[in-house]
């Protein structure tokens, strides 16, 4: 709109994004028609899993492509504090690249094409089964249903598998130990 030199009330804009809101604006050349604003409603479970996710130790980082506003609102809803917002593919690559060459193993979590790169990358690619065809393609992990709920699950079902082999690792050792100087 500012390019074709059209107004539009600005405040209304930032009042409604700073409620999750993403503006759509309808204009012809010389007049707006219509502003329209849509939002993504949250499920119900995201904000518990979340805190799911921060008892097991997990640090929660949330790239976006939306505005500012809207990805702050989101964030604040369900209690992530680290937010990047209007961030490209691009973006979203190199700040996975930027985390692991910090030693973080980074887990990425996406539905979209412009999540691929992203997920491609990371050390644990997580795609959710809703999204497109491509996010689940580049990811390791499909997520089905779309729910992240599922994520805390699978993260501590790891976290239970990684403890069993260390155990057995652990006893084997041990047995060999014994077992090998009084098989000799």
């Amino acid at each position: 709109m500012d390019d074709i030199k059209l107004q539009y009330d600005v405040s209304l804009i930032d009042r409604e994004t700073k409620e999750g809101k993403t503006p759509i604006i309808l204009a012809n050349k010389k007049e707006i028609l219509a502003i329209i604003m849509v939002a993504d409603t949250l499920k119900p479970e995201t904000k518990d899993s979340i805190a799911q996710l921060k008892k097991l130790g997990v640090k929660i980082i949330m790239m976006t492509g939306d505005a500012k506003n809207t990805a702050e609102y989101i964030a604040k809803l369900v209690g992530i504090e680290d937010v990047f917002a209007e961030v490209s593919p691009e973006d979203k690559l190199m700040k996975i690249r930027e985390l692991q060459s910090e030693n973080h193993i980074v887990a990425m979590v996406g539905d979209g094409v412009n999540d691929a790169p992203a997920l491609a990358q990371s050390d644990v690619g997580i795609a959710m089964a809703t999204g497109t065809d491509v996010a689940i393609e580049s990811a390791g992990i499909t997520i089905l249903h779309g729910d992240i709920a599922k994520i805390v699950k699978a993260i501590r079902l790891s976290k239970i598998t990684m403890q069993g082999i260390k155990q057995n690792l652990f006893w084997a050792f041990i047995y060999n130990l014994i077992g090998v100087p009084l098989a000799a």
